[in-house]
């Protein structure tokens, strides 16, 4: 087994009288690509930067084999003195020409003042630094934070070229899990490794959370009360999700049918439904700014309840469009109609909106007591605090205290307590850990308003959003039914089509139309029918268990039966909710074919 390329040692971190890492350590050796997860504040930024050697722990050792060169890219790019781009991607020792080659690649001018960038533009610089050298170990923080989708899918593919040994921190699972082959997760201040994909981190951490309980039954009921408080942002929510799950498909189809039946003429045709139905209403609309065309004849209808996605390279004109959409921006023709009694909420995730020497307490509760009202409803500050997944402790913290992900889940907190029927969620999920990601899904997923989100996370937009809106930069404005993914798949059906059609005229043949299915396969038939059955079994006997379990004296009595039981309970809990998505992705597929 090859040494080490870095590794720390019995790592103890702590701020004032918080220990944020006691004991841990990891190793990265060659090639090795890891994912560092766990949740916000729990000091994944501090570890990396350890283990770049920028921060001295307060206990134990960082060990770097002699001659290993490592690239570390901060969540916030010091551009310090350098005055334009180039002169920043070559200040950590990359010729010019390797550095002009990657922000060519990237679409970034090197000779562009640093002080005029974007947040986008200042991720490129930064990465452009940290790549063109071709460093032995990356260490990224956040590295698709501000970037928009095409840049994404171009860092992922650079990633899995690179030749040095990597290490993420990311709270992009489609990312983590095209690109991560282990995994650290920091928890309550210990790193455990999985030697596994991110695909399977989810399942693992839930698994040693519900071995954790079943301990804590028996050893210290105080581990226990933490215990459930971490898995409530993990397993809790998986048998919630299903139903959430074929709502979303409902509503996507529903959405399906609405695009298909409105189209860019019969817009007018349906307007007198019930007041306040209607949320908003373009009719053919077109906006440029010069020469160049940000909108051209879109037209679209947004009825309460949808969930709507908007997505788009950097620059392309997303914000213009969600300002057409709100009606504070007019367009150069056509017509924008908004419904009655909107009280929309704008989150856009500006951090300079929170006072810094505030508390947590303070910023919720601005006009003083212990009460915040929730859209409508008067909640006890720290109860509401625990929703976002925050500490009692941290009530009367102040804000700086933070980490950046904290921040951003506070922000959250105190916009969406606000009465509100329209939310628009400029890039949300920047900085955002998992679990908070997973409990935003929940909150926009149960929300009865209208949500207009503009992101770059693909698996969010996956799991929220009933279609996408997508700009293409060109003027181009089109809408299509289903997540990120759906959008894509069609992409790249509709590039294979052309592929084929191009083959065929350049062989001047005439080949007959492809066969296209009608039904599902006698594979997926016989699947289908097998889950139907199978299904009500696994929930016969989970509940069955669940009824054993809930005796409360089978653990003194026969402390091996339990333990026993909750591994199965635990283990048909996971099989029924695969067996769940599976049977409703074939049985839409199904619905789909026969034109139901």
């Amino acid at each position: 087994m090859a040494p080490p390329l870095l590794a720390l040692r019995d790592i103890r971190i702590a701020f004032a009288d918080q220990v944020l890492i006691d004991g841990a350590g990891f190793a990265i050796g060659p090639g090795d690509r890891l994912c560092l997860v766990g949740r916000n504040g729990a000091g994944k930024s501090t570890l990396l930067k350890v283990a770049a050697g920028l921060v001295e722990p307060d206990a134990g050792e960082r060990f770097l084999q002699p001659g290993t060169r490592v690239a570390y890219l901060a969540q916030m790019p010091d551009f310090g003195g350098a005055v334009t781009v180039l002169d920043y991607a070559t200040a950590g020792g990359a010729e010019p020409h390797e550095a002009e080659a990657v922000l060519h690649e990237l679409g970034l001018d090197p000779s562009k003042p640093t002080a005029t960038l974007s947040g986008g533009e200042g991720r490129k610089a930064a990465l452009a630094r940290v790549l063109a050298d071709e460093p032995d170990i990356l260490l990224l923080d956040e590295p698709t934070n501000h970037l928009d989708l095409p840049s994404i899918e171009w860092l992922e593919e650079r990633l899995s070229q690179f030749r040095g040994a990597y290490i993420l921190i990311s709270h992009d699972r489609a990312f983590l899990k095209r690109l991560a082959t282990n995994c650290l997760w920091v928890d309550r201040g210990t790193i455990r490794r999985l030697d596994k994909g991110f695909a399977q981190f989810e399942e693992w951490s839930e698994q040693i959370l519900a071995e954790e309980e079943v301990v804590a039954h028996k050893l210290d009921r105080l581990i226990l009360q933490e215990t459930q408080w971490s898995r409530e942002g993990i397993s809790a929510r998986r048998k919630r999700n299903q139903g959430r799950l074929r709502r979303l498909y409902s509503l996507r189809q529903e959405r399906a049918q609405s695009i298909a039946r409105a189209g860019k003429a019969a817009l007018a045709v349906e307007t007198g439904q019930s007041s306040g139905t209607l949320v908003i209403e373009a009719d053919h609309i077109s906006k440029s700014f010069g020469d160049r065309v940000i909108v051209r004849d879109f037209s679209t209808r947004i009825v309460r309840g949808d969930k709507i996605g908007v997505i788009g390279p950097n620059g392309a004109g997303k914000t213009t469009l969600l300002k057409m959409l709100m009606g504070t921006l007019p367009p150069d023709s056509g017509k924008i109609r908004l419904g009655t009694n909107l009280t929309p909420i704008i989150v856009d995730q500006s951090r300079g909106s929170l006072d810094p020497e505030a508390t947590l307490w303070q910023t919720l509760c601005e006009g003083g007591g212990d009460q915040v009202m929730v859209r409508g409803q008067p909640r006890h500050v720290v109860s509401y605090l625990k929703d976002f997944l925050f500490r009692e402790s941290q009530a009367r913290q102040p804000v700086k205290a933070l980490s950046g992900g904290e921040q951003c889940r506070l922000l959250l907190a105190r916009a969406l307590a606000r009465p509100s029927n329209l939310l628009v969620l400029d890039e949300p999920t920047n900085d955002l850990d998992m679990e908070t990601l997973d409990l935003l899904q929940e909150m926009l997923t149960d929300y009865e308003g209208t949500v207009l989100l503009v992101s770059h996370d693909r698996d969010f937009l996956d799991r929220v959003v009933a279609s996408v809106i997508v700009v293409d930069g060109t003027g181009e404005v089109e809408e299509y039914p289903g997540g990120y993914s759906d959008w894509l798949n069609r992409q790249r059906e509709q590039a294979s089509a052309k592929q084929t059609a191009k083959s065929a005229n350049s062989a001047e043949s005439a080949p007959a139309a492809p066969r296209v299915a009608t039904k599902l396969s006698y594979k997926e038939n016989r699947l289908l029918e097998e889950l139907g059955s199978k299904m009500p079994k696994l929930q016969a006997e989970i509940a069955k268990l669940e009824a054993e379990l809930a005796d409360p004296d089978l653990y003194s009595r026969d402390p091996k039966a339990f333990a026993s039981k909750t591994t199965r309970h635990d283990a048909l809990r996971a099989e029924l909710a695969q067996a769940e998505e599976t049977w409703l992705e074939l049985e839409l597929k199904r619905e789909a074919l026969s034109g139901g």
